[in-house]
C-alpha cells in the first residue's frame, strides 16, 4: 500500500486555547483567507475541509460563510499541537511520532558569546543580529552587505537562526558552508531547531531571495515514525524539505524541490513511479513565500494551485493509497506579525479504504504517526485507525 502525506506548511484553521501565550490571539489561516478571497477549494471542501469542528458554518462580518459538504468523502479533524511551540521543525516532529517537552530556543537577539562563536567557526562577522522579516531586513542591510562582505544575521518569533548573502558576493557552496559550521555552534542549551541558509540576488538597490534556501535542522532527539518505517523495510521517500528536517534519517530517497509547482509535478511522478510506503511531501510556498510576507492574495493562489492538482492526482488513486492531508502550524496573512501563529491545523484522510467520519478535535498531530504505522501494521490505533478503515482492508 502507499500513504501520501501532504503537508501545506502554515495552513492553520484557527488559535490554539493558549494562543495568547504566543501572541496570536484571533489568528485563523484559512478563515481570514477565505474571508479577503473567497477561494474555492472545491477538492478539498468535498473531503471535509470545512466540515471541520471550528471551520464549519464560520461566518465572517463581509457576509462570506465556510459552507460545509453535505456528504464529505473523507475522515476529517481538528488537531491540536501538544508540543509548545508554533515551528516547522516541533510541527513536524510531532506529525511523525515525536513530542518535544521543551521547545527549542528562542532568540530576541544572539547574545555575544554566540557570535564570538560563529565568528571563529566560520571566520565570518556579521551584519544584523536582530529579529526581522526576511525580505525586509536584506532589502535594509543588502548594500551594507555588498560593500563589507559580511553575511546578515536574524531571527524570528521562531527557533531559527537564518544567515543572508547575496551570491555575487558569497557563493552558494560557501553560504551553505557557514551554515553548516553555524549549525554546529548552535546546540546544547543554546540550540535552536533550524540554521537556515537565505541565500539572495540584486538589482540595483533591489534585493531578491533565491529558491536554493537550505535547511539545517538539529537530528531528531527520538525515534520517529520514520525511523519505525524504515526499520520495518517500508520505502519513505522524502518530498521538498522533509530530508532537511529530519537529517534524512529515516528516508529511504528523497525529492528536492524549490517551490510548490516542483513539489506538487514531484507527486504526480510519484504516484507513477512509487510502489509501496510513505511519501511525504511538504509544500514550503503557502508559509514561505506567503504567509511570512502577508500575501493573502498569494496564500489563496497557492492553496487553490494545489486543490486544482489534486483534481489529477485523486483519480490516479490506486484502491490501496491513503492521501493523508494536514498543517505544521499557522501563518495568518492577514494579521500584522509576520512569523508562525499558534493555531490548530486541518486533518484530511482519504481513499478507497477509508469510511467518512467526523474524528471532532483530537490532542496531538501525533495522531498522524499512529495512523500510518498502524497503515503499515506496525502499531494498533484505536483513535483513528479502527474507527476509518473499513472492514476486510488489509494494508
Amino acid at each position: 500500500m502507499r500513504v501520501f502525506l501532504i503537508v501545506i506548511d502554515s495552513f492553520g484553521i484557527g488559535e490554539l486555547p493558549d494562543a495568547a501565550e504566543y501572541g496570536d490571539v484571533g489568528s485563523n489561516t484559512y478563515g481570514h483567507i477565505y474571508e479577503q478571497t473567497g477561494v474555492e477549494l472545491n477538492n478539498l471542501v468535498a473531503m471535509g475541509l470545512n466540515n471541520i469542528e471550528g471551520v464549519k458554518g464560520l461566518q465572517f462580518p463581509n457576509g462570506r460563510r465556510l459552507l460545509a459538504s453535505s456528504s464529505p468523502l473523507a475522515a476529517f479533524a481538528r488537531l491540536a499541537e501538544k508540543t509548545p511551540a508554533k515551528d516547522t521543525t516541533a510541527g513536524h516532529y510531532e506529525i511523525a511520532g515525536l513530542v518535544l517537552d521543551k521547545p527549542y530556543k528562542i532568540y530576541k537577539r544572539f547574545p555575544d558569546d554566540v557570535l564570538a562563536d560563529l565568528k571563529r567557526a566560520t571566520g565570518y562577522s556579521f551584519l544584523g543580529n536582530e529579529a526581522a522579516s526576511g525580505t525586509e531586513i536584506i532589502q535594509r542591510l543588502g548594500k551594507e552587505h555588498l560593500r563589507t562582505g559580511m553575511p546578515i544575521l536574524y531571527t524570528s518569533q521562531d527557533s531559527v537562526m537564518q544567515i543572508a548573502a547575496d551570491t555575487s558576493v558569497l557563493p552558494l557552496e560557501e553560504l551553505y558552508r557557514i551554515c553548516e559550521k553555524a549549525r554546529s555552534v548552535m546546540t546544547g542549551d543554546r540550540a535552536v531547531g533550524r540554521v537556515i541558509a537565505r541565500p539572495f540576488v540584486h538589482d540595483e538597490d533591489k534585493f531578491t531571495r533565491t529558491e536554493d534556501r537550505r535547511d539545517y535542522a538539529l537530528e531528531p532527539p527520538g525515534k520517529t515514525m520514520l525511523d519505525h518505517l524504515y526499520a520495518a523495510g517500508i520505502n519513505v521517500t522524502a518530498v521538498g524539505k522533509i530530508k532537511d528536517l529530519f537529517c534524512g534519517r529515516g528516508i529511504s530517497e528523497s525529492v528536492h524541490t524549490a517551490n510548490n509547482a516542483e513539489g506538487i509535478a514531484a507527486i504526480k511522478a510519484l504516484q507513477k513511479t512509487v510502489k509501496s510506503g510513505l511519501i511525504f511531501v511538504n509544500l514550503v510556498d503557502t508559509d514561505m513565500l506567503y504567509g511570512h510576507r502577508n500575501d493573502v492574495k498569494g496564500y489563496a493562489a497557492a492553496l487553490k494551485y494545489f486543490d486544482d492538482a489534486l483534481s489529477e492526482f485523486l483519480p490516479k488513486m490506486r484502491a490501496d493509497d491513503i492521501l493523508i492531508v494536514t498543517a505544521d502550524h499557522g501563518c495568518d496573512p492577514s494579521t500584522p506579525s509576520t512569523d508562525h501563529s499558534r493555531e490548530y491545523v486541518p486533518l484530511l484522510i482519504y481513499g478507497e479504504p477509508v469510511r467518512s467520519a467526523d474524528l471532532k478535535t483530537m490532542n496531538g498531530f501525533d495522531h498522524i504517526s499512529d495512523f500510518v504505522l498502524a497503515c503499515f501494521s506496525l502499531k494498533k490505533d484505536e483513535a483513528i485507525y479502527d474507527r476509518i478503515i473499513k472492514e476486510g482492508f488489509n494494508g
